[in-house]
């Protein structure tokens, strides 16, 4: 699996951007990870659309959707499901209709597969959390269990934590004091 200060890897796939007829859909690709100074990426997976803990944490994302564009992060979802289920599951579901952020379609499940989050039985995503600098790097990688959400709000801790620069303990929190050598 990669990890933390390794380089994410380029690709470059269609997503689901909308429900509108005509809009639906986009290419997202790596090169826009780095193309904007200053911006990190948080791109999350989950294994299997139409499923039952997965749009709880979309949904949590979603929600969380301004906490993650004030701290100049670009929020990508993204599944080995096409973009065509992706559309269906957003028209289908009434907590992703109003999505604010791309579904990524990894059917091929080449960047998957290169990220080492492939579950090698069900040829799914696990549940992986990447949050990267805007050069490209992993900074901080996450995976849960298949049958376990994860938590949003320590997503954004951690981001803000990387943000800083600088030496955060244990349980930091934005506002509260870093540590100093």
């Amino acid at each position: 699996m990669l990890s933390i200060n390794e380089k994410f890897p380029d690709f470059d796939k269609k997503s689901v951007v909308s429900i509108e007829y005509g809009k639906e859909f986009e290419n997202i690709s790596s090169s826009r990870l780095v193309s904007t100074a200053d911006a990190w990426t948080v791109m999350f997976w989950w294994p299997k659309d139409f499923t039952f803990i997965c749009p709880t944490e979309i949904a949590e994302f979603n929600k969380s959707h301004g906490e993650f564009k004030d701290r100049d992060a670009f929020l990508i979802g993204a599944s080995t499901d096409s973009e065509y289920v992706h559309l269906a599951w957003r028209k289908n579901h009434p907590d992703l209709a109003d999505l604010k952020f791309p579904m990524l379609a990894d059917t091929s499940k080449s960047l998957a597969e290169e990220l080492g989050i492939l579950d090698k039985d069900e040829k799914i995503a696990y549940r992986a959390t990447y949050i990267i600098d805007p050069s490209g790097v992993i900074r901080w990688v996450s995976v849960y269990d298949l049958n376990v959400g994860r938590n949003v709000k320590e997503v954004l801790r951690v981001l803000d934590a990387l943000q800083t620069d600088e030496l955060c303990p244990c349980n930091w929190v934005k506002g509260q004091e870093r540590l100093t050598v």
